[in-house]
């Protein structure tokens, strides 16, 4: 009894430094787009007008709630196409218009799935706008220290946490993640590949510089 007891004051004791800084939900963050960040001018150029225009994101909850809704240990992931190149604003374009297709960790209730796409759209800064499809399905989120392994239905996602940061060309980093995250890191694209049948556009791009991971608080 007082082993429970103990443990159910500590997450008490969580729960309340949680709210406390403000902060009533964290966890981890990947994301790939179909264009790199990190390069020279002549490539982000070449492929300002020409790619770009879809992209990966996943969240995965360590603990904590979004509006009033615990999403403890859950994931979810959108695909994103939009009409431009979703980073062009950055460097002058025009803002992209989207349309998004979105998987919900299959375990997470009615409630739970509501409040992860509320979360998702929230957290994307605008990048997630028409939703076209929600899709309870079982989502792979590891972090096995070297490389972020996403799957889902549709969907296959490995960011290699090393980048090589190569100034030939004038390379350096033009964009900036798509998401609000901290400790915005830069990565390797391994794998980034969409084939569902609901955006109108399917993808895989992999081998490029064209990713970010790091944490999120809300």
């Amino acid at each position: 009894m007082k082993r429970i007891l103990m443990t159910a004051a500590l997450a008490g004791l969580v729960a309340a430094r949680l709210g406390a800084g403000g902060v009533s939900i964290k966890g981890a963050y990947v994301e790939a787009r179909t264009a790199e960040v990190f390069a020279g001018g002549c490539v982000i150029n070449g492929e300002a007008a020409t790619t770009g225009r879809e992209a990966l994101m996943a969240w995965k909850v360590d603990r904590g709630s979004f509006e009033g809704v615990s999403l403890n240990g859950l994931a979810v992931v959108a695909a994103v196409a939009g009409d431009v190149n979703l980073s062009i604003r950055e460097i002058g374009g025009e803002t992209a218009r989207t349309r998004s297709a979105i998987f919900v960790d299959e375990r997470a209730t009615a409630a739970q799935r509501a409040a992860l796409v509320s979360m998702a759209k929230r957290l994307s800064n605008g990048t997630i706008e028409t939703i076209v499809e929600t899709t309870p399905t079982s989502i792979q989120f590891v972090d096995d220290g070297q490389a972020f392994r996403i799957a889902a239905r549709s969907v296959r996602l490995t960011v290699d946490k090393e980048m090589k940061h190569d100034p030939t060309c004038g390379g350096r980093q033009w964009f900036h993640p798509l998401s609000t995250i901290e400790g915005a890191t830069m990565g390797t694209t391994a794998e980034n590949t969409f084939n569902g049948t609901t955006l109108g556009t399917k993808w895989s791009d992999p081998d490029k510089r064209s990713s970010f991971f790091g944490t999120f608080s809300y």
